[in-house]
């Protein structure tokens, strides 16, 4: 999922997806799961030569990824559709005004307890052993851009700076999130729930641990018989509920969570072990998969009203 915060950022995606035959190219590699440029110049009735330029600007703005494929004659580049979903946010100037945000280092989580298969890397290598949870406790897990697990969860204190006199309103995390199969297997479901201070917001059902093709950001020296890549999660609390990419999964709110400027913020992605699909959890971060960005947070925030001052008070 692509993630388009302003229309200015949007801009490149806006003018790509402006034109019947860039159109008509997604929904031939949709339609096909993925094509080379000879069977899509074909399929058109188009020159290589203009097809290149119509890929060019589809794979710039990441709507469209292009890998390298052994053919009988050689290399061949293969086109895949690389988005599932793309969201636009039409937020004011006025609206962003009273917006905090952060991001999380991969390796900044608080708290931890985790089951083999398991590890953690940085861009450039492992950090100690696989499958020896006992490195999820070494210094340099700090530095960590990709962590996988088979069960259990790791948690992750998020910054609260607002404002003093704030309560929040809305809280949106993102995260490229995976399931973890010994090796890789796009078949593989896993149920990765999530928590705010300890109370369950619901579940996502990852599909699989992917290592079909290389991730865009995925480093060279990363194994090529490991996960590579996953999806990108938007989970959206507000006071009307949960829900990931627009879908609700359950009824918790910010009104049950009573968050302000004072509060402390721990989410927990987790794998229970009586999960349903106990099929672990691989998180991506800026260095690795398709997305170049580590969790992200949002946090919306509004003054505190004095009917809820005079609320506090009276509870105290």
């Amino acid at each position: 999922m692509l993630h388009i915060k302003t229309l200015d950022e949007g801009l490149d995606v806006f003018k790509a997806l402006g034109s019947e035959i860039r159109i008509s190219i997604i929904k031939l590699l949709l339609k096909n799961k993925g094509m080379n440029m000879n069977e899509l110049a074909s399929s058109l009735n188009i020159t290589n030569g203009a097809l290149t330029s119509h890929i060019k600007k589809l794979e710039d703005c990441g709507i469209v990824t292009i890998v390298s494929e052994s053919a009988g004659h050689g290399n061949q580049k293969k086109c895949m559709v690389h988005l599932d979903k793309i969201l636009v946010e039409f937020d004011s100037e006025e609206q962003k005004k009273n917006i905090y945000e952060t991001e999380l280092k991969i390796g900044h989580y608080s708290d931890y307890k985790i089951y083999p298969t398991c590890g953690l890397a940085t861009v450039n290598q492992l950090i100690g052993e696989v499958d020896d949870a006992r490195y999820f406790a070494h210094p340099s897990r700090i530095d960590s851009d990709i962590l996988w697990f088979t069960k259990g969860y790791v948690e992750y204190i998020i910054p609260n700076f607002l404002p003093v006199q704030q309560k929040i309103d809305q809280i949106t995390i993102s995260a490229e999130l995976g399931s973890e199969a010994p090796g890789v297997n796009d078949i593989w479901p896993s149920d990765i729930h999530f928590f705010l201070n300890e109370k369950c917001l619901g579940m996502w059902t990852s599909p699989g641990d992917f290592g079909d093709v290389k991730g865009i950001f995925t480093p060279d020296w990363w194994y090529p018989n490991w996960n590579q890549y996953g999806l990108l999660k938007l989970i959206v609390i507000n006071n009307a509920g949960t829900f990931i990419d627009g879908l609700q999964i359950s009824g918790v709110s910010l009104k049950d969570l009573n968050l302000d400027y004072r509060s402390t913020l721990k989410f927990k992605f987790a794998v229970p072990d009586d999960a349903e699909h106990v099929g672990g959890l691989t998180i991506f971060g800026r260095n690795f998969g398709n997305y170049n960005q580590d969790i992200k947070v949002r946090i919306h925030y509004s003054p505190i009203d004095d009917n809820s001052n005079q609320s506090n008070m009276d509870s105290l």
